[in-house]
Parts: structure tokens; C-alpha cells; sequence
């Protein structure tokens, strides 16, 4: 065992060191992984046989029909961060609750949450929202670092609010992960973790962070209310706000329903249902008469120029985890796991911080892959539930796009918008850390919360 887990802590910083030096992931898993199985062959501790088994693993990548919905979820999301959708739902949610103090960051809380739910991309909502709302809020006198907090924050509801890219890639890791632990344990056959139960369980959880983002605010503005003062409307604005409210919201709440209901009520795959996305985002574009051919064609690039991106990491994740299990890595995390004090519980806790610390260096896509499969087997064999823990490590991981120094949030809002330095951005976000983390410890007290839906749902 004790060959095993230096093996083991060797292929894992090999991943780190390539890291550090600027290989980018997928490289750096498979690249590691197939110099630890040169090296571990040579040595005896390693047998090359099962690098046999790769082709057949990635050719079930390229077959699960569950990651085909990825790159379809993703083109969605580039068309609507290309369309007006969000510029006309900022603008009426503002002009609807602007009048109260800490109003117009509500507003961007709410509209976050309803992108979310439309694109289901961390990285399009904050450059889209950044793009509309920190103008708007500027010209509302609101505190540079509140501002800064409530856009980032809003945009990484798009990894915890259904449909998700994050949310697809987790089921898909976990129900792996529940399949391994479950054929360890002798139980050949049990329910399947599916995306579908990833999405219901989720959603709960994400709408009582939103609702937590509110709270933060209505806090906020009333210990310093100068940081976010009302933003006064006039007679003509005011006059239509119902009619305009309702032409603005009722669009995307219309995909929305199209997308998410269609999953959740079983009448279509996740995969059927983001491809219907694809066709309701194109058509809400073209509504607003904001999709050109050139749009559309940077649509389309940047949604391949993602999907890759995720398929590499993937390729490379799943190389990593095959030579990781032929160190026996598995009985060595199953081991580390059985001695931490408090036994499930402890474990539990040892996961979700080393997720959370993981966040500060290294984006979520990246902790998805290699930590779900490492870890997640061992604390399910210990009666961890898969659902729970996917929400709660779904939770979790949107701290690593606000944590300094890598915060991808924290970046995308920079990229996007001019005068704004990092210091001031650190602050903002800081609040809403601890929002999140305050929303991991509501999981964490209540797990019925992510058991409703599904439930309701299951009948």
C-alpha cells in the first residue's frame, strides 16, 4: 500500500508541476499520466495491459448521448449572450424595482438567474452582464466593489441553475463514480444517478441562493445605503412598465420552460431538450432582430471552440483516471478516506475543502474531472448520498470562478469592462463567497432541499 500511494503522490504532482509550468489541462492529465505509466511499467508497479482498455473507454465518451448535450447547451448560451434578450430584461427589471434602494442590484440578481437558466455558461452571463448592467449601476452612483460583487456572483448562477454545462459534466462523472462504488460493494444493480435527477435536485438549491444574493443586498443597503441609492423613474417610463415588463420576461421564460420543463418532466433527454434550445435561442434572435450572419457565426465558432475545450479535458481526465486506478489509487483513497476522523461526515468535509481550496488555482471543469472520480467512489461506499453530493460540489466549485487568484469571474468582468482594477473586484466578490458558502452550510443542514423536486417529480 505504501508503493501504491507514492505512486499515486507522484502522478498527482506531476499534474500540478505541469500546471505550474503553463501546459494547459488535458495535456497536462494525459501527458503526466502516460509519463507515470512509462515510468511505473519500467519499475514493476505499473502494468501497461490496461492501457488497453483506453480506446473503448474514449470511444464511450464520444457515444454517451448525455455529453452530447453539451456542445448544444453551449451554442444555446453564445446565441442568447448575442441577442438582446438580456439587455431588454436588465432595463424593465431595473426600471421595475429601481426605485427601491439596493433595486437595481436585484435586478441583475434576478436577470442573472433567468440567463442562467437560459444559457447555463458562468463566462457569457458575467461578460454580457457586464457589458449592460456596471454602466447602469455607474450611473447610479452604486459602490464600485457592489457592483463588481453582484454581476460576478450573478453569473455563476449559470453553473448551479439548470440547464448547466457543470451540471451535465458532474452527473455525468458521478454516475460513473455510483457505478464503480456500487460494483465494489457486491450490489449489481441499483438506481442510476442520472442528469435529469442532477437538474431537479439542483434547482431548489440554486433558487435559495438567489434569494440569499437578495438578502445580502437588501443587508447592504440598509447598513450603507449610499452604496446602492435608488434610481428615480420617469412619468414616460413608468407610464407602459407592465406591458413592457411582461414582452421582456415572457420570451425567455418561454424557452426556459421549453428547455428545463421538457427534462424535468421526462417528456424529452437532456440532449433532445438542448437541441430544442439551440432552435429556441436562434428563433428569440431572430425576434429581436440582433442575429446576423456574422453574429451567428461567431456563435457557432465559439460554441465549438468550447465544446472541444471540455471533450479535451475529458480525454485527458479519463486517461489520468485509468493510470490512477492501476497504481491503486482507489484502495488508497478508499484508505485515506476510512482514517479521517467522523467518518462520513469528516470525509465529506475533507472533499468539499479540497474542492474549495483547489478553486483559488484551478478552473471548475478541471476540480470536476479530477476529483469526482478520485474521491467520489470512496465516499459513496461510505453512505454519502450521489445526488447530495453533486449539488453540494456543484455549490461548492462556483467559488472558484470569485476565489483570487485565478477567479475566471473575476477575469471575464475585467476583460469586459474598462477602470476596473483587481483590488476593488476582491472586494466585491468576497461577500458573495461567503453567500455561497453560507448556501453550502443551508445544503448541509437541510439535504431535503435537494431531494424535493426529485421526489414531486418521481411521483
Amino acid at each position: 500500500m505504501e508503493a501504491e500511494a507514492v505512486s499515486c503522490l507522484l502522478l498527482f504532482l506531476g499534474v500540478v508541476a505541469a500546471l505550474l509550468t503553463g501546459f494547459p489541462v488535458a495535456f497536462a492529465l494525459g501527458g503526466a499520466a502516460v509519463l507515470m505509466a512509462g515510468i511505473g511499467s519500467l519499475a514493476g508497479t505499473f502494468d501497461p495491459i490496461l492501457l488497453g482498455s483506453l480506446p473503448s473507454r474514449l470511444l464511450d465518451i464520444g457515444l454517451n448521448p448525455t455529453l452530447v448535450a453539451v456542445p448544444l447547451f453551449v451554442f444555446m448560451g453564445t446565441i442568447l449572450e448575442r441577442s438582446k434578450v438580456a439587455e431588454n430584461l436588465l432595463i424593465t427589471m431595473g426600471q421595475l424595482f429601481g426605485g427601491l434602494r439596493g433595486g437595481l442590484g436585484i435586478s441583475v440578481v434576478l436577470v442573472g438567474a433567468l440567463l442562467a437558466a437560459s444559457t447555463g455558461i458562468v463566462g457569457a452571463t458575467i461578460v454580457t452582464m457586464a457589458l449592460i448592467s456596471l454602466p447602469a449601476m455607474r450611473r447610479a452612483r452604486y459602490s464600485e466593489s457592489l457592483s463588481c460583487g453582484v454581476i460576478c456572483a450573478s453569473g455563476t448562477l449559470a453553473q448551479l441553475i439548470p440547464p448547466s454545462t457543470v451540471l451535465i459534466l458532474l452527473g455525468t462523472m458521478l454516475q460513473n463514480a455510483n457505478t464503480q462504488a456500487k460494483l465494489r460493494m457486491g450490489i449489481f444493480s441499483s438506481d442510476p444517478l442520472t442528469v435529469t435527477d442532477l437538474f431537479a435536485g439542483a434547482l431548489v438549491p440554486g433558487l435559495v441562493l438567489v434569494g440569499l444574493y437578495i438578502a445580502g443586498i437588501v443587508i447592504r443597503a440598509l447598513v450603507d445605503p449610499e452604496s446602492c441609492p435608488p434610481v428615480p423613474m420617469t412619468d414616460a417610463e413608468r407610464g407602459n412598465l407592465p406591458l413592457r415588463v411582461l414582452f421582456a420576461m415572457v420570451p425567455p421564460l418561454a424557452l426556459i420552460v421549453l428547455v428545463l420543463g421538457s427534462i424535468l418532466t421526462g417528456i424529452a433527454t437532456a440532449t433532445e431538450s438542448a437541441a430544442l434550445g439551440g432552435v429556441g435561442a436562434v428563433l428569440l434572435a431572430l425576434m429581436n432582430r440582433s442575429l446576423t450572419r456574422q453574429k451567428f457565426a461567431e456563435a457557432t465558432r465559439d460554441a465549438v471552440s468550447i465544446s472541444l475545450m471540455i471533450y479535451a479535458i475529458l480525454i485527458g481526465a479519463t486517461i489520468f483516471s485509468l493510470v490512477f486506478r492501476g497504481f491503486g489509487g482507489e484502495d488508497v483513497v478508499i484508505e485515506l478516506l476510512h482514517s479521517l476522523p467522523a467518518g462520513a461526515l469528516g470525509a465529506t468535509i475533507f472533499v468539499l475543502g479540497l474542492m474549495f481550496l483547489l478553486g483559488f488555482m484551478i478552473d471548475t471543469f478541471e476540480i470536476i474531472f479530477i476529483v469526482i472520480p478520485i474521491f467520489a467512489p470512496g465516499l459513496i461506499m461510505q453512505g454519502v448520498d450521489p445526488l447530495w453530493l453533486g449539488v453540494a460540489a456543484a455549490m461548492v466549485l462556483q467559488t472558484s470562478y470569485l476565489t483570487p487568484p485565478f477567479g475566471f469571474g473575476i477575469f471575464y468582468l475585467q476583460g469586459a469592462s474598462s477602470g476596473l482594477s483587481l483590488p476593488t473586484i476582491y472586494r466585491g466578490v468576497v461577500p458573495f463567497v461567503a453567500i455561497q458558502l453560507a448556501a453550502v452550510a443551508v445544503l448541509w443542514i437541510w439535504p431535503g432541499l435537494v431531494h424535493w423536486l426529485p421526489g414531486v417529480l418521481s411521483g
